[in-house]
């Protein structure tokens, strides 16, 4: 058994898993945490890390070095995903997270990212398949992380990737360019429909999606349209890990959200404070790739690149 931490630090979020990872099998959280430091904020307008934004990404990375080193890690990697790829000052990033981690982070290409993602989304899918009573899902599985700045595409079994493509539409993305009333405007929706568009042609062009039997989704924006759509009373990662929700249900989810103001989506019981602002365009993401891409339901994961990161790191 191996204890490791594993950081991710993304556009919107940055988290921390610190887990015990056998040779084979299932991982055993010690602790999860999740923190919305918006790293990201304007780097799509600007191409820089604004320093309030490494600051506030600083703070938390603190704790989490901190914890780590508490509960007895004994290898930790950060990773750091689209917006320090597509930063200018990144090295001003990068020079912080050693002074506070010891360290530097491992900024990686998108191909790696999706690679991540698709390690931890489908490890332990069968395990929460039969939590909730169902069959697994079946293989080729096409697993989709939406994030902040970009959204990753992996099609795979269990035999590895067989292709993968990150483009650079995310939940913050996507609201800072077009989603700027309260709520929307049909206008700014439709520019934001007609930005997803454009990047999944270039998905298809790259990834044979017709070819996956099971959609896969990952991350906060897909886990929060799950939990309106099962209409939890709380969020409850137990209930949407592994959850089956149905194109209808996305849809649905996703016009409520998109005509909500943000005093609403604010009061909704599932709703992260961080994800907010952001919740509707990376619900219009989902949705728009289900149709387009013609699939019928998305099998919902609590698991992701946190626990890919974790997994190779122990395992290698």
């Amino acid at each position: 058994m191996t204890r490791v931490a594993a950081i991710d630090c993304g556009t919107n979020s940055i988290r921390l898993l610190i887990a015990d990872v056998p040779p084979s099998g299932a991982h055993t959280d010690l602790l999860r945490r999740m923190e919305v430091v918006r790293l990201g904020e304007r780097v799509d307008a600007t191409g820089r890390l604004a320093p309030q934004a490494i600051e506030r990404t600083r703070k938390v990375l603190a704790e989490y070095a901190d914890q780590a080193r508490d509960l007895g890690a004994t290898g930790i990697r950060m990773a750091a995903t689209s917006a320090t790829r597509d930063a200018a000052n990144r090295q001003d990033f990068e020079d912080m997270v050693v002074g506070t981690l010891g360290q530097t982070p491992d900024v990686i290409t998108g191909r790696e990212e999706a690679e991540l993602s698709f390690l931890g989304a489908t490890a332990s899918l069968a395990a929460a398949a039969a939590a909730h009573g169902n069959p697994p899902p079946s293989p080729p599985f096409l697993v989709v992380d939406i994030g902040g700045g970009s959204t990753e595409f992996v099609l795979g079994d269990a035999a590895g990737v067989r292709a993968a493509r990150s483009v650079d539409v995310g939940c913050v993305r996507l609201t800072e360019r077009h989603l700027h009333g309260d709520p929307p405007t049909a206008g700014e929706v439709r520019r934001a429909e007609d930005d997803i568009r454009a990047a999944l042609a270039e998905v298809r062009a790259e990834v044979p999606v017709e070819a996956a039997a099971s959609l896969v989704g990952l991350a906060g924006s897909v886990t929060t349209v799950a939990a309106l759509a099962l209409r939890l009373p709380a969020y409850d990662a137990d209930a949407i890990h592994g959850s089956r929700i149905p194109v209808a249900d996305v849809r649905a989810v996703t016009a409520d959200l998109l005509a909500a103001t943000r005093a609403t989506r604010a009061a909704m019981a599932v709703m992260h404070p961080g994800r907010v602002d952001v919740i509707g365009a990376g619900a219009l993401i989902l949705r728009v790739l289900m149709d387009e891409f013609a699939l019928p339901e998305v099998v919902v994961s609590e698991h992701d690149i946190l626990d890919g990161i974790a997994l190779r790191l122990a395992r290698g």
